[in-house]
């Protein structure tokens, strides 16, 4: 239909739609690929009377064939866990129950419906993913979310999950939200539709559309741009004023129009002209943010409200009453809201309070306890603990912090609120919110905390140091954890073990570059330690301080002991231990053990959806492969850091392994440039460990000379096994640089003999006689290469076999044994390319070309297998090792729909039919 204003022709289709065609199609699309089985999600973001709504109304009003669910964020629920999620999943209750068991039971557990361990919000995350793809398997499923800048944070996090693992479900996710950071960063990796004001023509019809009269068009102009383009604001200006009074405007002078307080005022000057009561009524209805009708009118009625009070307020616009009760816009509320004299605030949200009390909803009553209270209120206080106790049983560890951090608002200075503020800070931490721990750190005061409060800020402060990337913090976390442990000595055993066990890891971290402690100060501290309870982590401390401080020979034992304990543990308690086991196992030379643990821990991570512990399990996982000299399954482990950094919302780009760079072939430069970024955030270890790929690298491309430059510093500062993995890299470093007489290169070779026979595992065995073989004479020298590659044949580890098999090559083509030197230098080719080191592939490759053979180097992406994305590869070598699609999508935190989506496509690049073939294909690794 169109009409005419100053004779040009007007449509009139709903107001908040005009020029919304492109942003409407966009929205169609995405709903019509969920119809077609490819799930999506989208954030639509807008300031308030953009038209989000109504764009996302008039979308989903259309659909046929298509389920609509719907949830709210309200204010009073932001401290909830997992209210937002409750909504959305409640229509789908039935089908939890078909769900794998973890999952179900974190959905029940974080819905208040069962009791038992806290749930990650992942494994939650998970859950929720796998409940919407059951239902859609029913019928597509759109999933609308308004005002997703006040959606708790858990729903809120769990939401971004689920919107960055949607993939092949026939499930779209919207999030409707003002512009808010919360929501940004939280769902970072989601597609965002910007919605902006209408342009110029649109913006001019809809304020003429709007007013009594036709607006002068220079001056509709000029409003169009001074508001933006909002609709509501065009609306409610063109309604407001006279076209005589818009022509008298401020804006006419040129002076621009506040918006927000121009409408504000305008809807106060509307409530104003309101009954009493029903102000009254409107006053109730701001304060309790959720809009419960039943609420609403509970707490009327006690106030002495008429039950007809809402009536004007309806006909006038303000308001509108059904199961619940919506403001015509948010600044109608914040109008009303602001309006209230604080003691009438204060006195309908102590009455709100006693009305959820009484309904059983103590969650939403201390919110308005709170809202109620004037400054200190202990009991209150008292209140927001128990509810944050409460969240804490649900996985609510975010809405623990915020409620936790409120409590200690209204608690009287003293003990008492620094241990609300210090428990807030942890279980912020907890939630990955780093910045709001150490905000809430710096408001408690050091020098009148107790000992145990006082130690328990100095661990969380170096704990958070590694977080942030905080280069100080880490270079004296040692010290400050060592603090720490000396404040819990005596008092609480359990915190002083936690600590020093830190203690240890962090110095793995600054190596080093400690500040304020020794390695033999923390030694001596770690053995001490170890007296102050027994359990496991007195064993572990036991074995720490023997590997710092005792000679090889009798640091083993306790070492050993440690690792048995760490193999012994439950999956609950390994996770709760920490990464110690990695150095004990890695000094012991027993990769195979040092693995099993890192395979467990990440399984259980996975189990109990703790992304951010398998995170870091997987990055461990892919630095010892790099040990083994296998760059292909470092890389893999990378490619799953990536991916999980993707699903958490982290920029995936940012995950960048140097020692992996090193060894992949990237320049020399940049791999030094990178090293020395870590370098410069206080990770001396990560530093280290790039330095030696790049020697590795060295002498791969028969630089033996800065091999050898780059790891004599690090030798001689002896740093744990640290040193012990470069012991074997500076002896051919020596040989091949001329300097296999020099005390360094005799005492590596003679500290891995002693390695070996103390230890005996295949691995050291294998280094050994690797060493030794360099430095022997040619009458010793063979026997020795047979028993390293005997040796490396045990444990599994292709390229240090590689390596075996490539020097005992080039020593038979100096003895002038061509034939057999070929069939060395194959064997050695062969694995190089297998595990993708390039660089070892080009110097086997040189080797057999001077023994006079033609050797054609394969060019990447020859194999069909490179076509594969990372994620399709991971899919496809899981699924050869015989898992279930069920268990690939718990592995990696997507449904089971995608993981069937992916394998059609690996079948299909990889021109097989079945997962027998898929098996057959990956049996080589």
């Amino acid at each position: 239909m169109r009409a005419l204003h100053y004779g040009v022709p007007i449509d009139t289709s709903p107001p908040a739609l005009l020029g919304r065609a492109g942003e409407r199609e966009r929205l169609a699309e995405l709903v019509g690929s969920a119809r077609n089985g490819r799930g999506s999600a989208l954030v639509i973001r807008g300031e308030p009377g953009i038209g989000k709504t109504a764009l996302l109304d008039d979308v989903t009003r259309e659909l046929a064939g298509v389920r609509v669910v719907r949830a709210h964020g309200f204010e009073a629920e932001q401290a909830m866990p997992y209210a937002a999620l409750q909504r959305l999943g409640a229509p789908f209750t039935e089908l939890v129950e078909s769900l794998p068991p973890r999952q179900a039971t974190a959905l029940r557990i974080a819905a208040g419906l069962d009791d038992g361990p806290p749930p990650d919000r992942y494994l939650v995350g998970l859950g929720m993913l796998s409940l919407l793809a059951a239902a859609a398997e029913r019928q597509p499923l759109v999933c609308v979310i308004d005002d997703a800048h006040l959606v708790d944070v858990e729903s809120l996090e769990v939401l971004a999950f689920m919107g960055r693992r949607l993939e092949a479900e026939s499930v779209a996710l919207l999030l409707a939200t003002r512009p808010d950071e919360r929501v940004a960063v939280t769902a970072a990796g989601v597609a965002v539709l910007e919605l902006d004001g209408l342009d110029g023509p649109n913006a001019v019809q809809l304020l003429n559309r709007s007013s009594a009269e036709p607006v002068d068009p220079y001056l509709a102009t000029r409003f169009a741009e001074e508001t933006g383009g909002n609709p509501l604001a065009l609306i409610d200006l063109g309604r407001e004023f006279t076209a005589q009074q818009l022509t008298d405007s401020s804006l006419a002078l040129g002076r621009p129009v506040p918006i927000g307080l121009r409408l504000e005022s305008t809807y106060l000057r509307a409530v104003e002209a309101l009954p009493a009561a029903t102000r009254r009524w409107l006053g109730l209805a701001a304060a309790e943010s959720t809009g419960r009708a039943e609420f609403i009118d509970e707490a009327a009625e006690r106030l002495g409200i008429g039950t007809d009070a809402a009536g004007p307020a309806e006909r006038a616009g303000l308001a509108t009453v059904r199961e619940r009760v919506r403001f015509r816009h948010p600044l109608v509320r914040a109008a009303v809201y602001n309006a209230m004299p604080f003691a009438d605030r204060r006195e309908v949200h102590a009455m709100l309070r006693d009305v959820a009390d009484e309904h059983g909803r103590p969650d939403l009553a201390v919110w308005h306890a709170a809202a109620a209270a004037a400054g200190v209120d202990d009991e209150v206080a008292d209140r927001m603990e128990q509810a944050a106790d409460a969240a804490g049983g649900r996985g609510g560890t975010a809405s623990r912090a915020r409620l936790l951090a409120g409590a200690a608002d209204r608690t009287t200075p003293g003990p008492r609120r620094d241990a609300r503020l210090m428990a807030a800070a942890e279980a912020a931490a907890g939630a990955g919110a780093a910045q709001l721990a150490l905000e809430l750190l710096d408001r408690i005061d050091p020098a009148t905390v107790d000992p145990i409060t006082e130690g328990r800020l100095l661990m969380l402060r170096a704990m958070l140091a590694l977080f942030v990337a905080d280069a100080d913090g880490v270079l004296s976390g040692t010290a400050n954890l060592l603090r720490a442990a000396e404040l819990f000595h005596g008092l609480a055993p359990d915190l002083e073990q936690r600590a020093l066990v830190r203690a240890f890891e962090v110095e793995l971290t600054a190596e080093w570059a400690v500040a304020g402690a020794t390695l033999p100060e923390l030694g001596e501290r770690l053995a001490a330690g170890a007296e102050a309870a027994e359990g496991p982590r007195s064993i572990a401390l036991r074995g720490l301080a023997a590997h710092i401080l005792l000679p090889y020979e009798e640091a083993v034992p306790p070492m050993r002991a440690a690792v048995e304990m760490l193999r012994a543990s439950d999956d609950a308690q390994l996770l709760d231990l920490g990464y110690f086991g990695v150095a004990l196992t890695m000094g012991l030379w027993d990769e195979q053990a040092c693995i099993e643990l890192l395979e467990r821990t990440a399984s259980a991570a996975r189990d109990a959806g703790n992304l951010r512990v398998l995170d870091t399990t997987l990055w461990l996982l892919g630095e010892v492969e790099l040990v083994r000299g296998d760059p292909a399954a470092s890389v893999r482990y990378v490619e799953e850091v990536r991916e999980l950094r993707r699903a958490i919302g982290y920029d995936a780009e940012q995950v960048v392994n140097a020692a992996v760079l090193a060894w992949a072939g990237a320049p020399v430069e940049l791999v030094e440039q990178v090293a020395l970024g870590i370098l410069a955030s206080g990770f001396v270890g990560a530093h280290t460990i790039a330095m030696t790929g790049l020697s590795t690298r060295d002498l791969a491309d028969g630089r033996a000379e800065s091999a050898y430059a780059r790891l004599e510093p690090m030798v001689a500062r002896d740093f744990l096994q640290v040193t012990y993995q470069q012991l074997p890299e500076l002896v051919e470093a020596g040989v091949r640089s001329g300097r296999g007489d020099e005390p360094a290169v005799r005492e590596a070779a003679a500290r891995l003999a002693r390695f070996a026979e103390v230890s005996g595992t295949p691995w050291v065995r294998g280094v050994a006689a690797r060493a030794a073989a360099l430095l022997s004479g040619d009458a010793e020298a063979e026997a020795l290469y047979r028993e390293a590659i005997g040796h490396f044949t045990e444990t599994g580890s292709r390229g240090e076999l590689g390596r075996a098999h490539l020097v005992y090559g080039e020593w038979l083509r100096r003895m002038k044994r061509r034939r057999d030197a070929r069939e060395q230098l194959r064997a050695a080719l062969a694995i190089f390319e297998r595990v993708e080191a390039p660089a070892f592939a080009a110097r086997a490759r040189r080797e057999l070309e001077a023994t006079g053979e033609h050797v054609v180097a394969h060019a990447p992406g020859e194999s069909t297998a490179d076509a594969l994305t990372p994620q399709e590869a991971t899919v496809a070598r899981l699924a050869s090792a015989g898992r279930t699609n069920a268990e690939i999508g718990a592995e990696l935190f997507i449904s089971a729909n995608t993981v069937d989506y992916h394998l059609r496509k690996v079948f299909r690049k990889l021109g097989i039919t079945s997962r027998r073939q898929l098996a057959e294909r990956y049996a080589d690794g």
